[in-house]
This record gives structure tokens, sequence and C-alpha cells, in this order.
């Protein structure tokens, strides 16, 4: 019998930055490409890069059946009360299709990041005293440490962890005991060049490695600062990305599966910036992973 979150989310979603263009060619373009996430059987579009409410709401127009959700919106960019109004209309208006993530960020982001976990749960007080309140099952939290992961069990649906390895997702599981949704993203990158494939790799977490929140949790794994220089280790790549053929991909989601993972996230790297929206890696995929396709 499929869990209630195994029905929601789906098995696997799609994570992507590229989601909320600022152009209406490229708004088009997004409808175009989740209205095919859709179609191809895929559970969760996940809208990365704290996109706003206004922002969702094309997706959603532009989809059927899948769940649209937030991958993060940052509490600090948005004031709580208006986020329970936009939330409360959208889910109205989708039977509860949208899912709010939310999200501290990092300081080097943010000029008034302070005290994130406890911002965190005054951000959760006032979506609750709202006028018309975001219920838990419609939000989750990004989450890396215990304390937030707990606070993802108690006062969310769940979590969803980003640039994370197998390991900590097991842990996660732990902490959030057996019901609360966990939905790490991971990130893949479909090249049979290991070392292309690597250079792609390294692209991307450089950025992220400058970040104390995800370095300071990959320190707490048993990296070292030796594995972040130069844009990563090949040990720390291994960990932390899908690099390969699409049976190299089958075979980390099942890692993160049998972790305690009710839904992988995944985000799919190509290298070539035309290709934000990366079609035919996400037909693979779907293949690959024995999607349903839906009508």
């Amino acid at each position: 019998m499929p869990s209630d979150n195994s029905t929601r989310f789906g098995r696997i979603g799609i994570w992507s930055s590229a989601l909320h263009p600022s152009d209406p060619d490229g708004a088009a373009a997004v409808s175009t490409a989740v209205a095919e996430l859709d179609a191809l059987g895929y559970g969760t579009v996940w809208m990365g890069g704290s996109p706003s409410l206004d922002q969702v709401v094309p997706v959603i127009d532009a989809t059927r059946h899948i769940t649209v959700a937030t991958g993060i919106l940052s509490i600090w960019e948005h004031e709580a009360p208006a986020v329970a109004e936009r939330t409360a209309r959208i889910q109205r208006d989708t039977a509860g299709r949208f899912v709010l993530g939310l999200g501290v960020s990092h300081g080097g982001f943010t000029p008034n990041y302070a005290r994130p976990y406890s911002s965190m749960v005054e951000y959760l007080d006032a979506l609750d005293a709202a006028s018309d309140p975001v219920p838990a099952s419609g939000r989750v939290l990004a989450a890396l440490g215990p304390k937030m992961l707990k606070l993802s069990a108690d006062r969310a649906a769940g979590a969803h962890p980003y640039l994370v390895t197998a390991e900590p997702t097991a842990q996660a599981r732990a902490t959030l005991g057996p019901d609360a949704l966990l939905a790490p993203e991971l990130t893949v990158v479909l090249d049979t060049d290991i070392e292309r494939a690597r250079t792609v790799a390294r692209g991307m977490l450089s950025m992220y490695l400058q970040l104390p929140n995800y370095t300071n949790n990959l320190l707490r794994l048993g990296f070292t600062e030796g594995d972040f220089a130069d844009g990563g280790s090949d040990r720390l790549l291994a960990a932390l990305f899908a690099l390969g053929d699409p049976e190299t991909v089958r075979t980390r989601v099942a890692e993160y599966v049998d972790a305690g993972a009710d839904h992988l996230a995944l985000q799919v790297l190509t290298g070539d910036r035309a290709k934000d929206l990366p079609l035919a890696e996400w037909r693979t995929l779907a293949e690959a992973l024995e999607l349903k396709p839906r009508d």
C-alpha cells in the first residue's frame, strides 16, 4: 500500500532553478516543459532558487496532476501574513497540489540573516496565526541539522534537504520518524565521460562550497577542508552526485530510498547554459526510472 507521501509527492521529482524566468519567452518554455514533466509521470516539480508565489501560479496553471513545490521560498524575503494568504488561495484553487517549501537560505545571500532556527520557528508561528493559516501538511522545510529536521517533523509535512549524501538521509529518517516526508535533492550529470561529468559537477558545487551551512554539514559527515578545494574532491563528488549513465542514476536513487527517502528531487546538470530546461535528459530519466506516463 503506497504511503501518503508517495501518493502525494511521487517517488521521483525534478528540481530546477530555471522554472521562474523573468521574460515572456522563458515563461512559455517553462510552461511547455512542466506540462511534459507532468505527462512523463514525475511526482513533483520543485521550483528552486527561492521563487515568489506569483511565479508559482504559471507552473500550476500549465500542469494538471503533478505536485508543485517551492524549493525553497526564503523566509527573509517574504512576509509571513502575505505568504499565508496567497498560499491558502493557491492550495484551494489546486485541491492541495501546491506545497510551500520554506528555508532560511544563507547569511551571504541575506543581509538580515540571524538566529536561523528561532527565525524559522517565529515564521511558522506567524503562518499559524494568519487569518487563513497554512496547515503543517501544506509546508515542508529545508533542513540539514537535527534541530531543523525535528522542526520539520513537528510543524511541517517533512523535510527537503539539499546537497546531502545517502548517509545523512538515514540519520534524517531516524530524526523525522517514520511518517514525515523526507525528500532530498540529488544532482545528476548524465555523461559516461567521468572526467567531463566531474567538471560539470564542480562548476555547480564550487558555489555551494563557499556557504558554511553546507560545508559545516559535510564536515560533520567526515569530509575535510581538503575535500572542498578546487570545486570538490573526487570522493566528495561521488557522494553528492549521480555521475554517469542512467543505470548509475538508478543505483544512486536506490541508495537514498534504502536510506529512508520517500522521494528524490533530481536536479539535472548538462554543462550547457543554453539547456536550462534539459528535456532530453528528463525524458531519459523518466524511462530509466520506469515512471508511469500520464494521459
